[in-house]
């Protein structure tokens, strides 16, 4: 692993106390751009030979799940990186929803997040999962309370209330650019988002894009410290990543994440602080190979324990 010497940013300590056709071969340790070339989303997977002891045991989980898995983890004290598939591209499901929920916190004051908002039955019938806003139809929830449901139960309703504050797609997509990402690619709403036809780019991303981008909102002043903070307790206790990287993570490393799954797709992204240390960031994007296979969390806990070893 590459070792290379980055600056920690003032924000860090905040965050500290708040808690497609053909397939290039999986790469690790190298240094990835903010925004870096990516292929189309592949219709066959390759699997050249292991290039790490990392690359090895990805490469031997994506053959006994008959999956890919894309990996894109940077330590924050020393910069250095663990890839695998990183620059390749998959739908990223519900795991935009941290990133919708950082543009709320970086276009909108404190006291304008405590407006008090309603929505209809119709509204959540459409959105599908919504377990905060489907108990709260009639009864207004304030923006920060949309913003952790988003989060913390990856409620859509909630989703799509904050897609209409920020502009929608192209508002989100505005707002991964400001940050240096023109790889993702919002284009629809809930649950719309959650389809990714083969060879298509829309609502896709990258792991070296979302880690870049993860990076650049908590520790490279995309965000204030102040919502810097806010965006890490509201995805600590995510209940839905309870068997993804934090069931992988080793004993005693705190994971604030969000997660996302549709379909044989099973991501994760998160803030893996390890004790006395500073963070890793982490994106795992996994999808099964057989569209009907349905997605597995133990994919990720593995890929999530392997990587995060080279970490100790």
């Amino acid at each position: 692993m590459r070792r290379t010497a980055r600056p920690v940013l003032a924000a860090l300590a905040v965050l500290g106390l708040a808690a497609c056709t053909g397939n290039p071969g999986p790469t690790s340790t190298s240094s990835a751009p903010a925004s870096p070339p990516t292929e189309p989303p592949p219709s066959a997977t390759s699997t050249p030979a292991p290039t790490s002891d990392v690359d090895a045991a990805l490469v031997a989980l994506e053959a006994e799940f008959d999956a890919r898995v894309g990996v894109a983890a940077l330590d924050t004290g020393d910069g250095s990186r663990t890839e695998h598939r990183a620059h390749e591209r998959w739908g990223y499901a519900s795991t935009v929803k941290v990133f919708l929920a950082a543009e709320l916190l970086r276009t909108t004051t404190a006291e304008q997040r405590t407006e008090q908002v309603t929505w209809s039955q119709e509204d959540v019938d459409a959105a599908g999962h919504a377990p905060v806003t489907g108990e709260h139809v009639g009864n207004a929830l304030t923006l920060d309370q949309l913003a952790e449901a988003a989060v913390r139960e990856s409620d859509n309703a909630a989703t799509n209330i904050l897609f209409d504050r920020i502009g929608g797609p192209s508002g989100l997509r505005d707002a991964f650019e400001l940050i240096g990402d023109t790889t993702t690619a919002p284009a629809r709403t809930e649950p719309a988002l959650n389809q990714v036809g083969p060879g298509s780019t829309e609502d896709t991303t990258t792991p070296a894009a979302f880690t870049a981008d993860l990076d650049a909102l908590l520790h490279g002043g995309a965000l204030g410290p102040a919502d810097a903070a806010q965006l890490v307790e509201w995805m600590t206790g995510n209940a839905t990543g309870d068997s993804l990287v934090r069931a992988g993570a080793p004993d005693g490393w705190s994971v604030a994440d969000k997660s996302g799954g549709a379909g044989a797709i099973r991501n994760d992204v998160a803030l893996v602080t390890p004790p006395g240390r500073e963070p890793v960031l982490l994106t795992v994007l996994t999808e099964r190979l057989d569209p009907d296979a349905g997605y597995e969390d133990e994919l990720v806990e593995r890929v999530a324990a392997v990587v995060l070893d080279e970490f100790r």
